[in-house]
C-alpha cells in the first residue's frame, strides 16, 4: 500500500472536486476534504485491502 502522503497526493483533487460539486461552497469543500483525510489517516491501519483504496 502506498504511504499516506502518496494517497493524499493521488486523491485530494478528486475528493475536493466531488465535495465542491455537492456543496457549491469552497470553504465547506476544503473543510470536508480535510476532515475526510484526517479520518482516513486515523483509520488507515484497519484497511484490509478487500476493495480499492479509493472506495
Amino acid at each position: 500500500m502506498p504511504d499516506f502522503e502518496e494517497i493524499y497526493r493521488l486523491y485530494f483533487a478528486d475528493v475536493y472536486k466531488y465535495i465542491l460539486a455537492l456543496s457549491r461552497n469552497e470553504a465547506v469543500a476544503e473543510e470536508v476534504t480535510q476532515e475526510t483525510f484526517f479520518r482516513a489517516l486515523s483509520t488507515i491501519g484497519t484497511f484490509r485491502g478487500d476493495c480499492q483504496l479509493r472506495v
